[in-house]
C-alpha cells in the first residue's frame, strides 16, 4: 500500500488542535527535519507568528488513501504538566480536529521530547 499525506490544511487544523491543549508548550521536529535545518530551533518550532508550519512536529498521513489517518506529534510540555494527562489530551483533541475527515476515528501517537 501506498501512503498518502494529508494537505497543509488538515495537517495546521491538527497542529493547531495541538497547541491549544493545555500543557504544550510549542511543537517540535522530528530527528529528520532538525538535521534538515540549518537554523535555530527557534525558527521552526512554531512556523512564526502564531501559525503552526505542519512540516514542524505533525505529520498526518492514511495508508491506500482510504485507510484510517495516521497522526505523529512530537512535542515538547511545559514543567508541572504530567505527560501522561497531557498525551491523552492531546489524543483526544486531534480525534475530534478530524472528526468529519474519516468514519474511523484517527490513531494518534504522541512522542514527548522535553520539557521547558
Amino acid at each position: 500500500m501506498t501512503e498518502q499525506r494529508a494537505t497543509g490544511d488538515l495537517t495546521d487544523t491538527v497542529a493547531r488542535a495541538v497547541l491549544d491543549t493545555a500543557g504544550v508548550a510549542f511543537l517540535r521536529p522530528g530527528l529528520a527535519r532538525l538535521l534538515r535545518t540549518s537554523g535555530p530551533l527557534a525558527r521552526v518550532r512554531a512556523g512564526g507568528a502564531g501559525r503552526p508550519s505542519h512540516s514542524s512536529g505533525v505529520r498526518v498521513t492514511r495508508l491506500g488513501g482510504t485507510g484510517r489517518w495516521h497522526v505523529e506529534v512530537h512535542l515538547v510540555l511545559h514543567r508541572g504538566h504530567r505527560a501522561v494527562d497531557v498525551t491523552r489530551a492531546v489524543r483526544a483533541a486531534v480525534t475530534e480536529a478530524l472528526r468529519g475527515e474519516a468514519g474511523s476515528p484517527p490513531r494518534v501517537s504522541v512522542t514527548v521530547t522535553g520539557l521547558v
